[in-house]
C-alpha cells in the first residue's frame, strides 16, 4: 500500500488489491517454517490495515490455564502478564462474544454492561492502555467443540466491508498454518471437490458475495450456497472462509 501527500500536504493512503495483498500473504505462509516467522510474517502484512498486535488461542474451559492454550502472540510487554494474573479471560467480552458466533466482528460489537459488568470494563480499558484501543476478532470453532481466536488489535485501524474478508483469509490461513507446524497432521485428501465447488471456492477466496459468484457463474444464489455447504462438509470446514483455507492448503483451488 502506497502513501502519498495531496494537493494540501495531507498524507492519504492509496487502494490497494486486498485479494492479491491476502493471497501473497499465503503463499508466503507455505515456504515458512516456524511460528515465530509467522508472526514477523504476519506483523509486516497486517500492519498494512493498522494492526500492531495479535494473538492465534484456544480458548481456555474452566480446567484450563489461558497461557496454555496459546499458539503464538504479539502483545505488548506486560499486557499478557497482567491478562493472565488478573485472569481476565473469564471477564473479557471479546472472549464471550467468540464463543457464541461463528462470524468475525471488531471487538467493539461484543457486548458487556458497563454498570454491572465493571471487570469486562476494565479489560477494554487496560487493552487500550497498551495501545489496543481497537481490534478484530476471528472465532474458530472446530467440529469436536474446539473453540479459539484470532484477536488482532491496534489504535487506527482499517476495517471496511473490502478489507475484513481478506483479514478474515489471512487470519485462518495463518491460524491453520501454525497449529499444523505444531501438530503435523495427516495431509491426506479429504474427498474431491466438483470443478463447479471449486469454482465457488475460488471466487469466495476472491472476496466476491455468494450474489455476486451467482451472478458470474450465471447460478441461482440458492446454488452457490449449496456449493459453499457442501465443500465446506468434504472439507470440514466450519463455514465458507474456512474452506477456503482448507482447499488452498491441499492445493485444490489456487489464486
Amino acid at each position: 500500500m502506497a502513501i502519498q501527500a495531496d494537493g494540501s500536504g495531507a498524507m492519504i493512503r492509496q487502494e490497494f488489491d486486498h485479494a492479491h495483498v491476502a493471497f501473497a500473504f499465503i503463499e508466503r505462509l507455505e515456504a515458512l517454517d516456524s511460528p515465530d516467522e509467522i508472526l514477523n510474517h504476519m506483523e509486516k502484512t497486517l500492519g498494512l490495515f493498522g494492526f500492531e498486535n495479535f494473538i492465534l488461542t484456544g480458548l481456555p474451559n474452566p480446567h484450563q490455564r489461558a497461557e496454555q492454550m496459546v499458539l503464538a502472540r504479539k502483545w505488548p510487554r506486560g499486557w499478557f502478564e497482567i491478562y493472565i494474573k488478573e485472569n481476565y479471560v473469564a471477564s473479557d467480552p471479546v472472549v464471550r462474544q467468540c464463543r457464541n458466533s461463528i462470524n468475525p466482528f471488531e471487538w467493539g460489537e461484543a457486548p458487556y454492561n458497563r454498570d454491572t459488568e465493571p471487570r469486562a470494563l476494565e479489560v477494554m480499558n487496560r487493552a487500550a492502555d497498551f495501545r489496543m484501543a481497537n481490534g478484530f476478532c476471528i472465532p474458530i470453532h472446530g467440529l469436536t467443540g474446539y473453540e479459539a481466536c484470532v484477536s488482532l488489535g491496534g489504535v487506527n485501524l482499517d476495517l471496511s466491508s473490502r478489507t475484513k474478508p481478506a483479514i478474515h483469509l489471512m487470519g485462518m490461513y495463518a491460524f491453520e498454518r501454525i497449529r499444523q507446524l505444531m501438530a503435523p497432521a495427516d495431509q491426506s485428501r479429504l474427498a474431491g471437490l466438483t470443478s463447479r465447488e471449486r469454482e465457488v471456492l475460488t471466487w469466495t477466496a476472491l472476496g466476491k458475495t455468494s450474489s455476486e459468484i451467482a451472478e458470474i457463474l450465471d447460478l441461482s444464489k440458492r446454488t452457490v450456497d449449496e456449493y459453499s455447504i457442501r465443500a465446506a462438509r468434504k472439507l470440514r470446514a466450519q463455514n465458507k472462509t474456512h474452506a477456503v483455507v482448507k482447499a488452498l492448503q491441499q492445493r485444490l483451488i489456487s489464486p
